[in-house]
């Protein structure tokens, strides 16, 4: 009942988005704010109370220890507590505390837990049929304000996959049939019955947008409508984020001057009719959500970057980016990471010109370099992907550690979704988001071995599997 309560006060007491003041039951004149009946939603809402609680602590020795921030132990120590990574060090553990959990970790490898930037997991959930098909809203090219955290489905029996493959959070994108297709949302995978109670506790909504082939095929293509060319695209685009700059400073406008003097009273005016789409564009320019853009040729990102600049937001990543590798200087100079595979090629014409050196090439650089998946299937093995890109790099020549290589899947992807601070590395006072490997994280015979997500122990191939989440695992 406790959590039953707590979710619906959270469900209802949403503070407004930036400095737009809380939305109150009552009129008040006096009142430090105006009361918005229909106030704007939050760039980023406040995660539920999960229903998982605090973790015990469990002490990891004489493990292996690649801490993706350029240590690698091998024979260290890693102490999760409440949640978070207490203590870790080289050489001799300290003794267990009494009620630990000890994991003896010889011939044991350990890292911080997988991130994928790009997944669909829940929004196109297994089994693939229509019924299942909730991540892409192709009834207009520009669907800004929908959300894939309401089209998720929680029991999607990939996600139970995704951790037996050693990875802890992902970032749930709208498809690319759209401009921009809707906002993305980053989530821990516990088990829960919502995707509001998954939320990675103060992580960014993104802005999924696309360029390419994708919304030309869906409009111009098999619909006859607008945009049917790449130049249609970027007029729709910057139309639609002209309106969204005038929607942004009459909001602005308004909150510097929420009230009126009137017979002496402080009294609300009214706030800008809202508009949902122009709304998410809106926190785009101001920070509070991270553009995240399907783009594949090196000329199509050049222009969106040429957009960027022109309407004052800055792009986090570019997704799948088969020509990133052409412009990964540009890249590096303007901070912009690029989520892309280890190898996937020439599925339509702009992913034709690929190289299999193409992340350790931005990597070089100095760009951010990650390596995504895109697939309920790649997700389970996004290691091998990481290793792939890794002997890509080293047979061109170029100087690249393992702990550059673990980066690129763990880090790098927790900085284009703005978590880097809280998950990515093993480090004091990280999340405890952990994984166990019975052999070395980049070899094709590595399998995560426990899977510790803030603390809970959430994959344990020693002990019983447990009964699975989803009706779809269902064996007998």
């Amino acid at each position: 009942m406790r959590l039953f309560t707590i979710r619906v006060l959270a469900a209802f007491g949403l503070t407004a988005c930036g400095a737009a003041a809380p939305a109150t039951t009552h009129l008040s004149a006096a009142a430090d704010a105006p009361v918005l009946l229909d106030p704007p939603v939050e760039a980023t809402p406040p995660a539920f109370e999960a229903p998982h609680g605090l973790a015990g602590p469990t002490l990891v020795r004489d493990a292996t220890i690649m801490t993706a921030a350029g240590q690698v132990w091998p024979r260290g120590w890693i102490r999760l507590e409440a949640g978070r990574i207490a203590s870790l060090g080289e050489g001799d553990a300290p003794a267990p505390r009494e009620g630990e959990r000890v994991v003896e970790g010889q011939g044991r490898w350990v890292t911080p837990g997988l991130i994928d930037t790009h997944s669909h997991l829940g929004v196109y959930a297994s089994p693939g049929v229509w019924a299942h098909a909730d991540g892409n809203e192709m009834t207009s090219p520009i669907t800004a304000g929908v959300r894939a955290e309401e089209g998720f489905w929680p029991q999607d029996p990939g996600l139970e996959r995704a951790v037996a493959g050693g990875v802890t959070t992902l970032h749930i994108l709208p498809g690319s049939g759209n401009l921009m297709g809707g906002r993305g949302v980053t989530l821990k995978l516990h088990p829960a019955l919502e995707a509001a109670a998954m939320r990675f506790p103060g992580a960014k909504d993104s802005l999924k947008m696309a360029c390419g082939e994708n919304p030309k095929r869906v409009y111009g293509r098999d619909k006859g409508a607008m945009p049917m060319s790449r130049m249609g695209s970027l007029y729709m685009m910057r139309s639609k984020w002209l309106e969204a700059r005038r929607y942004k400073l009459k909001w602005d406008q308004w909150r510097k001057k929420p009230y009126e003097e009137k017979d002496g009273r402080r009294v609300p005016t009214n706030p800008p009719e809202r508009d949902l789409v122009l709304e998410t564009m809106a926190q785009v320019l101001a920070g509070e959500v991270l553009p995240q853009i399907h783009c594949y040729r090196a000329d199509e990102m050049l222009l969106q970057l040429k957009l960027a600049r022109e309407m004052g937001y800055q792009v986090r990543s570019f997704h799948h980016a088969i020509e990133a590798y052409k412009i990964r200087d540009v890249l590096a100079r303007e901070g912009v990471s690029v989520s892309t595979w280890a190898d996937w090629w020439g599925f339509k014409i702009e992913a034709w010109d690929a190289v299999e050196q193409s992340v350790a090439l931005i990597h070089e650089a100095g760009a951010r370099a990650i390596v995504h998946t895109d697939s309920a299937e790649g997700i389970q093995r996004m290691n091998q992907e990481a290793a792939k890109a890794l002997a890509s790099g080293r047979a061109l020549g170029l100087a690249l550690s393992e702990d550059d290589a673990l980066r690129w899947i763990t880090v790098n992807a927790a900085w284009a979704l703005g978590i880097e601070g809280e998950t990515g590395t093993l480090e004091r006072g990280k999340m405890a988001d952990v994984v166990v490997w019975d052999a070395h994280p980049l070899s094709v015979y590595a399998r995560a071995e426990k899977v510790f997500i803030d603390g809970h122990l959430r994959l344990d191939r020693g002990a019983p599997r447990p009964a699975p989440r989803s009706d779809f695992e269902v064996t007998r």
